[in-house]
């Protein structure tokens, strides 16, 4: 086992309001293609001490063995793998930098409706309509998307969001075959 990749998940609604775990998998497999990532552990929790609490229970064998390590941004796991593993890379796992990348997207379309309109955005706007449209990767869009998407784009004031939107399909288009689930 070489990488190893953290996140949360947490229970919403329960009778004691939301319970948090810190989940623990091995992704080496992904790394090789040779089989799915294999969940290692689910700690109750979420916080630099559960995950650094589980890191320091592992063998030292087991530790230094591990190279990659992959999370979302929150900086306690980012700091637990520091000082339990020095030697492994801390890297943001492809889901959350589409993530981070649909949502900076999605804040400069707003942003260039806002500074053209003096308002939110409507239902009528064309750059209201076409917020779905700008998240689906580009080989996927229809003809008449992309003549859309073309039409949207030919205006000057919104080169902003085409530059924004072209770094977001070559985020998308990096991925592995695996991981490109159309939004």
């Amino acid at each position: 086992m070489r990488v190893i990749g953290v996140d949360e998940h947490v229970w919403r609604h329960t009778p004691y309001g939301d319970k948090y775990a810190t989940v623990i998998l091995d992704l080496t497999p992904i790394r090789d293609r040779s089989g799915p990532s294999r969940l290692l552990d689910m700690v109750p929790g979420r916080s630099k001490k559960v995950f650094k609490t589980w890191l320091a229970s592992q063998p030292d064998t087991w530790r230094e063995r591990i190279e990659i390590v992959a999370m979302d941004g929150f900086t306690g796991f980012k700091s637990a793998a520091a000082e339990e593993l020095p030697g492994a890379t801390t890297v943001t796992d492809p889901f959350h930098v589409v993530h981070l990348a649909g949502n900076a997207l999605d804040e400069c379309r707003r942003r260039t409706g806002q500074e053209l309109h003096h308002r939110r955005g409507r239902s009528t706007d064309p750059l209201y309509k076409a917020r779905r449209m700008l998240h689906t990767r580009s080989c996927l869009l229809t003809a008449r998307q992309q003549h859309q998407i073309l039409d949207l784009f030919s205006s000057d004031e919104h080169v902003a969001l085409e530059v924004t939107w072209s770094v977001y399909q070559n985020i998308t288009r990096r991925l592995p075959r695996s991981q490109q689930n159309p939004r």
